[in-house]
């Protein structure tokens, strides 16, 4: 399928405190959430994302988060169908979460 672009946590990081324009999107189901979300981040559980495009803008960068990165990788291939600029934060919530301490 596509390449789909790739962002580590500590890139991702490094935006977020430069302040670069990117909208964030949290992929996973609402039980997931509960435990906590990047900062600013939206959350369109996967399975909504097909009937929500008009929530995901088009002409951002848009950054898919997941638990592990796979179901984010999965939402990206999907949008890019559609023209949508999508990375994946690679290792998704696990690594973002190990780069804290």
């Amino acid at each position: 399928m596509h390449n789909v672009p790739q962002i580590t946590p500590q890139e991702l990081r490094q935006c977020i405190e430069t302040g670069e324009d990117l909208v964030l999107i949290d992929v996973r189901e609402d039980e997931e959430v509960a435990f906590g979300m990047i900062p600013g981040a939206q959350h369109i559980p996967m399975g909504e994302i097909p009937h929500r495009t008009e929530d995901i803008p088009s002409d951002a960068k848009v950054i898919f988060i997941c638990r592990s990165g796979a179901r984010s990788q999965r939402v990206c291939e999907y949008l890019q169908q559609f023209g949508y600029n999508a990375a994946n934060l690679s290792g998704g919530m696990i690594e973002w979460n190990e780069t804290l301490s």
